[in-house]
C-alpha cells in the first residue's frame, strides 16, 4: 500500500498515527528531493559529456574537410573526383550532425534542468520550511499546555481564565498550522506526479527530435551514400585491373632491364661516377652523379645526389660532347670506364665509370660509342607469341567469322569474354584462322571449338596486331577525352577520332561494337554489362607505345572509350560526325543542357542493400571447372557510367587471364572485393539495365491522343528544381503522360499534380 491519506480531521487529534502518516509523508519528500538533487548532477553532467563528444566530433570533422586526396597522372575518372569530395561531404554531414546535437543540449538544459530545479527549490523548498514553522507550533503548543496544566488550582479565577485564554489561542494557531501543513504536504505529493515527469517527457522528446533530426539527415544522404559506395567498387576493381598490369611490367623489366631503360628516343638517364682529379698529392676521386644525356645537342647533364646524406641534391653541371671513347683496363685499373671528349673545354677529357657490363654498353651506344648494340624497339604480342596477325582480308573474315558463331552458339553463356579458354586450343584456332590454306573452318557449326576458345582467340588476334585497332596515333586522343568534360562532348569527341582511324580498322570496329552492344543486351543472362565489357577490351582494343606506369595509370580511360563506343555504336559509326572540336584532345566542353540537368548526381541506378549476400563466404567464383555464379544481384546495371558520372571498374590485363577470372563486375576473387560488390544491387531486375520512357512519332504529333492510355514508372528518383516539374520516388506511376514541347521531358501527372518529368527518368507501362 501507498501513503496513508491525511484527513483534516486528524489534525484536531494530532494522534500518534497521525503523527506517523505526516512522518511518512516527509520521508517521501526527501526522498523525492534527493532524487531531483542527484538526477540535476548526473543531467549536469550528461550536457558536459556531450559538448565534449560535440567538440571531439567537430575536431574529426575539420579533420576530415581539412584532408585532400593526391592521384597519380594528369587526371582523375569521375569516380575518383568522387571519392576525392567525399570525406568533404563527411565533414559536412557531421558538423550539421553537431548543429542538433547541439541544440539538443541547449534545449536539454531549459526543458529538463531548469524546470526539475525550480520545482525542488519552489516547491519542496517551502514544504521543508513549512515543516519547521509546523513543528515550532507543536512545540510552543503543547509546551503552553503543559505548563497550563500544572498552574495550580488555587490561582485566582482571572488568573486561570486569562491562562486558559492564551492556551486556547496557541491551540487555535497550531491546528491552523497542522491544516496548512497537511494540505502542502497532499499537494506536493500531488503536484510531484506532473512536476517531475513533465521535464522528462520533453526531455525524450528533445532526444527524439535529435535522432529523428540524424535520421533526416541520413535519410538526404542515402544517395550520396549509395553512389559513393559504387564509386569505391568501381575504383578497387580498377585497382584490381591495374595491379595485375603493374606486376606483369615489374616482372618483363626484372627479367629484361636493359630493354626497358631507355624510355625516350631523344634523351637517356642514369647514374655514373664521375673522375674528379686532384692536385698532388691527393689524387682523384670518384664521385657519383646522375645524368642524362641529350642526344641531338648532345649534352649531359650531371647532377651530384647522395643516398647516404638523405637524398640531397646537388647543383646541375652540363657539358656538350665530343666524342665518347672506352677506356680499357690497361689505361686504368677500373672496369667499364669512358672518356668523354668535352666541346666546351678544349683538352679537358673527362673520364666516366658505367655500373657494370650492360650499362656500360648502353652508354656507349647511346653517346655514339664504338661499340654500338641493338637496342629495344618495343613489344607487341605477335612478336613474343609467333603470331603473324594482320589487319587483312583474311582477319576481316576471321572476326565475322567469330563474332556470327559467338551470337549463335554462346551469346547466353555466361562471363562471355571473361572466361577464358586453355591456351594451346586458343593459340592452334588462330593459328588455322589466319592460315590462308586452313582458315576455312565454319565455326558456327564446328564442334570442334567451344565458345571461350572463339572468345579467346578474337581477343587474342585483336592484341596481336601490329598496330591496335585504334591506333598509337590516336591513343592520346582518346585519353585526353575520357578525362574531362561533359557526356554529350565525350560522344562527340570520340565520333570525331573514330571517323580518323584507317577506313578497314573503322569497319572491324564498327563490327565489333555492333556484336558487344548485342552482347550487353543480353547481360540478364550473360551477366555482361557495357562496364564489364569495357574492362575486357579496353586494353584490347587500345594500347600505347611505351609500357610505362603512366600508361598503366591510364587503364580506367580506356575502359571509359570502350563504353561510349558500344553504347553509341550507332550514332558513331553510322555516319561521320558534321562537325568536330577544333581538337579532339581538347574539346571544347559547354555547360549541360536543361535535359540533362538533373544528371548531376542522379545519372546512374541507385544501389539497393542486398542483405542475402552478407555471407562473403558463399560468393561465388568463376572457374574452370566451378559453376557461375548465379546470384545476378552483385552485377549491379547494365549501363555503364563512362559518358555519364563514372568509369567502368577495373582492367582486363593486356595478357590472358587464368581460367579463375571472376565474372561478377569485374570483381577480385578476394572474398572482400566480392561482398562488397554483392551488397549492393540496382533497382529493378537484377543486372538488367533500366529501360527509359520512350514516346513514339505518333505520340508527339498527337499528344492528345495518347493522355488517357499512357502510364509511365520511375526508374530512378527525382527532385524538382522549378514549381512546374514532378518530384517522386523510384516506383511512382505517371498517368496521362505525353511528350512535352520541351526537348528531353514528357508531361504527366502524379497524385492530382501535373508537371514536367525527366524523360530518362522513367519507362512506359
Amino acid at each position: 500500500m501507498g501513503l496513508h491519506p491525511l484527513e483534516f480531521s486528524e489534525c484536531y487529534l494530532d494522534s500518534p498515527s497521525f503523527r506517523d502518516k505526516i512522518k511518512s509523508h516527509e520521508a517521501e519528500l526527501d526522498k523525492t528531493n534527493r532524487f531531483i538533487k542527484e538526477l540535476y548532477k548526473d543531467g549536469k553532467n550528461l550536457i558536459t559529456a556531450t559538448k565534449q563528444l560535440g567538440m571531439a566530433q567537430k575536431k574529426f570533422a575539420q579533420c576530415l574537410g581539412e584532408f585532400q586526396f593526391e592521384y597519380i597522372g594528369d587526371a582523375k575518372t569521375d569516380d575518383e573526383k568522387c571519392i576525392d569530395e567525399s570525406l568533404q561531404e563527411f565533414s559536412i554531414f557531421l558538423k550539421n550532425l553537431e548543429e542538433q546535437r547541439e541544440l539538443m543540449t541547449r534545449n536539454i538544459t531549459e526543458t529538463l534542468m531548469k524546470p526539475l530545479e525550480k520545482f525542488r527549490k519552489d516547491h519542496l523548498g517551502t514544504v521543508r520550511a513549512e515543516r519547521k514553522k509546523y513543528e515550532k507550533e507543536t512545540e510552543k503548543y503543547y509546551s503552553s499546555l503543559e505548563k497550563l496544566l500544572n498552574m495550580s488550582a488555587k490561582k485566582k479565577e482571572p488568573q486561570l481564565q486569562e491562562a486558559d485564554g492564551q492556551v486556547e489561542t496557541m491551540r487555535q494557531h497550531f491546528q491552523e498550522e497542522s491544516l496548512d501543513y497537511v494540505c502542502k504536504l497532499q499537494e506536493i505529493q500531488e503536484r510531484k506526479k506532473f512536476e517531475c515527469v513533465e521535464p522528462m517527457l520533453a526531455f525524450f522528446q528533445t532526444v527524439f527530435t535529435f535522432y529523428h533530426q540524424g535520421f533526416e539527415l541520413a535519410k538526404d544522404f542515402d544517395h550520396y551514400k549509395r553512389a559513393l559506395q559504387i564509386n569505391i567498387q568501381n575504383t578497387r576493381n580498377r585497382f584490381e585491373g591495374a595491379r595485375s598490369e603493374v606486376y606483369e611490367l615489374m616482372k618483363r623489366i626484372r627479367e629484361t632491364p636493359q630493354e626497358y631503360r631507355q624510355t625516350s628516343p631523344i634523351s637517356c638517364e642514369g647514374y655514373l661516377y664521375v673522375q674528379e682529379k686532384r692536385p698532388p698529392p691527393f689524387g682523384s676521386s670518384w664521385v657519383k652523379r646522375y645524368c642524362t644525356f641529350v642526344k641531338e645537342q648532345k649534352i649531359l647533364h650531371m647532377v651530384t645526389f647522395d643516398h647516404r646524406s638523405g637524398g640531397k641534391i646537388g647543383e646541375t653541371e652540363s657539358v656538350t660532347l665530343k666524342s665518347c671513347l672506352r677506356k680499357t683496363t690497361d689505361m686504368l685499373d677500373r672496369r667499364f670506364c669512358l672518356d668523354l671528349d668535352i666541346t666546351d673545354r678544349p683538352g679537358l677529357v673527362l673520364t666516366v665509370q658505367a655500373l657494370s657490363e650492360d650499362d656500360h654498353k648502353f652508354w656507349m651506344q647511346a653517346m655514339g660509342g664504338k661499340e654500338p648494340v641493338g637496342h629495344y624497339l618495343g613489344r607487341t604480342y605477335s612478336k613474343e607469341r609467333g603470331i603473324d596477325a594482320q589487319l587483312d582480308e583474311l582477319g576481316l573474315s576471321f572476326v565475322k567469322s567469330s563474332i556470327s558463331a559467338i551470337e549463335t552458339r554462346g551469346i547466353n553463356d555466361q562471363g562471355l569474354y571473361r572466361v577464358v579458354g586453355v591456351s594451346s586450343k586458343v593459340q592452334k584456332l588462330l593459328s588455322l584462322m589466319i592460315d590462308e590454306k586452313s582458315c576455312e573452318v565454319d565455326l558456327s557449326t564446328s564442334e570442334d571449338w567451344d565458345v571461350k576458345t572463339i572468345t579467346s582467340t578474337l581477343k587474342l588476334y585483336l592484341r596481336s596486331l601490329p598496330e591496335p585497332l585504334m591506333t598509337y596515333g590516336l591513343y592520346k586522343e582518346f585519353i585526353s577525352l575520357a578525362k574531362g568534360g561533359s557526356p554529350e562532348s565525350r560522344i562527340q569527341a570520340v565520333h570525331c577520332l573514330v571517323h580518323k582511324l584507317p577506313e578497314r580498322n573503322r569497319e572491324v570496329l564498327g563490327l565489333l561494337m555492333k556484336h558487344l552492344a548485342n552482347v550487353a543486351a543480353h547481360s540478364k543472362q550473360n551477366l555482361m554489362t557495357v562496364a564489364n565489357l569495357g574492362v575486357v577490351f579496353g586494353p584490347t582494343l587500345m594500347r600505347p607505345q611505351e609500357e610505362t606506369m603512366a600508361a598503366i595509370m591510364d587503364l580506367k580511360f580506356q575502359n571509359i572509350v570502350v563504353e561510349i563506343l558500344i553504347e553509341q555504336q550507332e550514332k558513331i559509326f553510322a555516319d561521320a560526325p558534321e562537325s568536330c572540336p577544333v581538337s579532339p584532345a581538347a574539346p571544347a566542353f559547354s555547360a549541360p543542357t536543361r535535359q540533362s540537368k538533373k544528371l548531376g548526381r542522379q545519372n546512374r541506378p541507385l544501389a539497393v542493400y542486398n542483405p542475402q549476400a552478407l555471407d562473403i563466404q558463399n560468393v561465388p567464383v568463376v572457374g574452370n571447372s566451378s559453376s557461375l555464379a548465379t546470384d545476378e544481384t552483385s552485377m549491379g546495371s547494365n549501363e555503364s557510367v563512362s559518358s555519364q558520372s563514372s568509369s567502368a571498374s577495373a582492367s582486363e590485363t593486356q595478357t590472358e587471364r587464368s581460367d579463375h577470372a571472376p565474372v561478377k563486375s569485374g570483381i577480385s576473387s578476394g572474398s572482400n572485393s566480392r561482398a562488397a560488390a554483392a551488397l549492393w544491387s540496382t533497382p529493378g531486375a537484377p543486372g538488367e539495365s533500366q529501360p527509359s520512357a520512350t514516346i513514339t512519332d505518333s505520340d508527339k504529333e498527337n499528344p492528345e491522343e495518347s493522355v488517357t492510355s499512357r502510364k509511365a514508372k520511375a526508374v530512378y528518383p527525382c527532385e524538382a528544381e522549378h514549381d512546374s516539374e514532378l518530384s517522386f520516388q523510384v516506383g511512382a506511376i505517371f498517368n496521362s503522360v505525353i511528350h512535352s514541347r520541351e526537348p528531353g521531358w514528357l508531361e504527366g501527372e502524379l497524385e492530382g499534380k501535373r508537371g514536367l518529368i525527366p524523360e530518362n527518368y522513367v519507362e512506359l507501362l
